[in-house]
């Protein structure tokens, strides 16, 4: 399981603990440091909510960027 970067380092930014985000988001404060240490791997439902949650892409959470594409569109 990968670390997810984006999602500690969003956290980190804005100023929130893990026990306000969990309480938030109505998991354990255990469940978000796990996703966070790549300990557990959310769902695509939670990663959905943690997305719209700190308003920054499922890249972001995963990675710590925002997806490049490859090949632009023109």
């Amino acid at each position: 399981m990968a670390t997810m970067i984006g999602l500690r380092q969003i956290r980190l930014e804005k100023g929130y603990s893990q026990l306000k985000v969990a309480m938030d988001l109505s998991i354990s404060r255990e469940a978000l440091s796990y996703y966070e240490n790549g300990r557990r791997s959310p769902d695509l439902d939670m990663l959905l909510l943690l997305s719209r949650y700190f308003d920054v892409s499922i890249d972001y959470l995963i990675t710590g960027k925002e997806f490049t594409p490859k090949y632009p569109r023109e």
